[in-house]
C-alpha cells in the first residue's frame, strides 16, 4: 500500500505537466483571449477604433479553433471597430462573410445573427452614401442599397413577429434606406458625411471615365427628410 501511494505521488508531477501542455494552455489562451476582448471593448468605449481592431484581431488569434460562435463575436466586434475608423469597406466585406457563414449554420444564437445582419445592413447603407458621393452610377449603388433595405426588412419583420421593442427602430431603418435610394445626389452633397463614411474609399471610384458630380446645393436644410441613420444620430 505504501509503494503505491508513493507511486501516486511520484506520478502528480507528471499529471501537471501533461494538463499544462495540454487543457491547460487552452484555458490559459481562452483566458487571455478574454482579456484582450474586454480591453478592446473598454478602447471601443473610449472611440479608440484602430486600438480596438487590433486588440480584437490579437484575441481571435488566441481563441480555440473549435469556439465558432466566441470567434464570429469577436469577429463583429472588429467590423464595427472597422467601420468607425475609416475602414467601411473592408468591414463591408467582413460582415458579409460573417452573416454568409451563420445562414450555414445549423444552429446559431438568434441575437448575434440579429447583430450581425443589423451591422452588416448598416454597412451596406453607409457603402450606397458613399458610392453615392464618389459619383458612381444608379447602375453601381443601387444592388447595395436594395441589399440594405432587404436586410432591414428581414429584421423589421422578425421583430414584428417576436413583439420586440426593437420593431420602430428597425421600421425607421427601413424608411432610411428608402429614403437615401430616392434622394437627389444635391441633396445628398449638402448633408453632413456619416463618421462611417469619412477618410474612406468605396474602391471604385478610380475607374477610368469617372467623373464626380461637383454640384453642391446651397439650399439650406436641404435632405432633412433623409430621417434617423441606422446609428440613430
Amino acid at each position: 500500500m505504501r509503494l503505491f501511494l508513493i507511486l501516486c505521488w511520484m506520478t502528480l508531477p507528471l499529471l501537471a505537466w501533461a494538463y499544462h501542455v495540454g487543457p491547460g494552455q487552452e484555458h490559459l489562451a481562452s483566458d487571455q483571449a478574454n482579456r484582450l476582448v474586454r480591453e478592446a471593448t473598454f478602447k471601443f468605449e473610449q472611440q479608440k477604433f484602430q486600438d480596438a481592431r487590433t486588440l480584437y484581431s490579437e484575441a481571435l488569434a488566441q481563441l480555440p479553433a473549435d469556439d465558432i460562435e466566441t470567434q464570429q463575436a469577436v469577429k463583429l466586434a472588429m467590423a464595427k471597430a472597422q467601420m468607425e475608423s475609416g475602414q467601411l469597406p473592408e468591414a463591408r466585406v467582413s460582415l458579409q462573410s460573417i452573416v454568409d457563414e451563420m445562414e450555414q449554420q445549423k444552429q446559431v444564437d438568434p441575437e448575434l445573427m440579429k447583430d450581425a445582419r443589423s451591422t452588416l445592413a448598416a454597412s451596406q447603407y453607409y457603402m450606397t452614401w458613399l458610392m453615392r458621393l464618389e459619383g458612381l452610377t444608379a447602375e453601381e449603388w443601387e444592388p447595395e442599397i436594395e441589399a440594405a433595405r432587404q436586410n432591414y426588412r428581414l429584421l423589421t419583420e422578425q421583430a414584428e413577429e417576436s413583439g420586440d421593442a426593437e420593431t420602430q427602430e428597425r421600421s425607421k431603418d427601413l424608411e432610411a434606406t428608402i429614403r437615401l435610394a430616392r434622394m437627389d445626389l444635391s441633396e445628398l452633397q449638402a448633408l453632413k458625411i456619416p463618421s462611417q463614411c469619412k477618410g474612406c474609399c468605396s474602391g471604385q471610384c478610380n475607374k477610368p471615365s469617372r467623373k464626380q458630380s461637383k454640384k453642391k446645393s446651397q439650399k439650406k436644410g436641404a435632405g432633412s427628410n433623409l430621417g434617423p441613420l441606422p446609428d440613430g444620430s
